[in-house]
């Protein structure tokens, strides 16, 4: 039988010819990660099954992002908990406030993940890594518990939604707006427990950080994971990164997709999904005349350099609206050393935004932004649930960078052509 990318890789790390959708099999991973809200479940776990020792403390990684820098006792408790874990266990991969940031920032920025790699995480969005020709996905606690100490997962192998990708951005259209355009199309549940598997001629206009926030939104369409080929841009990516070795997986020519569709880059506007789904989007165009309150540049889904560049060219000699609160924070240690050479921290700093260290806090509500009953926010996060950033009366509308820097300064939801 023909297998995908994601069914080649789960079948090399099982030691098996071939897997089949729906087939139950155990996995060997390459990289087991938790954050501070999950690794402390799963840790208390892996002390009550009885465990005493990691399989192998190169192979777990460990990041406090969520609610740090600590906002208060209890995820001060929880952070500290992780800590005294990764000290005791001698985790190599231990990244805590200023020495690291977002973990799926992080994680491919220090070559902790390659192409042909077997990742698992207790955070929904560890699809990101996908982008990098990995299969990579969201587990519970408990999961990571074990895999903490075996170094093996069971899994089910997914069936696959192809995705060809055709044609080229627009100036405004960024990685974002894609993936936001392809759920609009095919729902929350479109690709519910199945691989998003991209491929095409398309793909080649796709920046690395495009492709990163495809595959972190991947989850948000119900996806297993999100995958992309690895290519000239992936190898340059990685160069100099690791020296560790990696495998190109490619799909058989004769793949089996459940279901098949095709995006065309030059039809996509920048996109805006309103409260209170990833789904419900339209193109910036179609919007109106909607007032905001905050607006925040950021997080794991875009939080990278070309985002920050994005923000800053828009941003540039211009101020926020007297009426909005901007917030930005970069996505790593890295990134925000790499916007201060470059002068976008300034730039930041001067049309009235407020500069965060790396941190997840303000995308789930935690701190550093949190909303009030009533205030509408533009987000360049992952999810705008009910309640996602704040208060539950408050709403949160989904963006790419171009979109939020721009509506930060006319104080409403506008396209980047506005302020040209």
């Amino acid at each position: 039988m023909a297998m995908t990318m994601t069914q080649k890789i789960m079948a090399a790390h099982s030691d098996l010819d071939m897997v089949k959708p729906g087939q139950l099999i155990m996995t060997e991973v390459d990289l087991v990660l938790g954050n501070d809200i999950t690794a402390p479940v799963a840790i208390e776990q892996f002390k009550t099954l009885g465990y005493e020792k990691v399989f192998d403390n190169e192979k777990i990684a460990l990041v406090s992002d969520h609610f740090t820098p600590n906002k208060d006792i209890k995820s001060a408790h929880l952070c500290k908990e992780m800590r005294e874990f990764a000290f005791e266990q001698d985790i190599e991969h231990y990244y805590e406030t200023g020495k690291g940031g977002i973990e799926h920032v992080i994680l491919p920025e220090k070559g902790l993940v390659l192409p042909g790699d077997l990742v698992i995480g207790a955070d929904s969005h560890t699809c990101t890594y996908g982008a990098l020709g990995a299969f990579s996905t969201g587990i519970g606690s408990t999961d990571m518990a074990v895999a903490m100490a075996t170094g093996k997962c069971w899994m089910k192998v997914p069936d696959a939604l192809g995705i060809e990708i055709k044609g080229e951005m627009g100036k405004w259209v960024s990685g974002k707006d894609v993936i936001l355009y392809i759920i609009g199309k095919i729902g929350v549940d479109g690709a519910l427990y199945q691989s998003m598997e991209f491929y095409g001629s398309g793909i080649k206009n796709i920046s690395m950080d495009g492709r990163l926030t495809i595959a972190n939104m991947a989850v948000e369409a119900g996806a297993k994971n999100g995958i992309f080929p690895v290519d000239s841009i992936t190898e340059e990516y990685v160069k100099g990164r690791t020296n560790r070795g990696y495998s190109i997986i490619t799909p058989d020519k004769d793949a089996c997709y459940n279901s098949s569709i095709t995006v065309r880059l030059d039809d996509i506007r920048p996109q805006v999904a309103f409260p209170s789904l990833p789904e419900n989007t339209r193109a910036v165009d179609d919007v109106g005349d909607i007032k905001i309150d905050q607006v925040v540049i950021g997080s794991c889904t875009n939080g990278r350099l070309e985002d920050m560049k994005t923000a800053a060219g828009i941003l540039r000699g211009r101020k926020v609206h007297r009426n909005v609160r901007l917030i930005i924070f970069p996505g790593s240690q890295q990134i925000y050393k790499e916007c201060l050479r470059a002068g976008y921290i300034e730039d930041f700093i001067n049309a009235g935004a407020a500069v965060s260290t790396p941190t997840c806090g303000p995308c789930l509500g935690g701190h550093m932004g949190v909303l009030a009953a009533g205030e509408k926010a533009v987000a360049t996060t992952n999810r705008n649930f009910v309640g996602r950033m704040g208060h539950p009366e408050s709403q949160v509308y989904l963006t790419g960078p171009a979109i939020a820097a721009a509506s930060a300064i006319t104080g409403k939801i506008s396209s980047p052509e506005e302020v040209e």
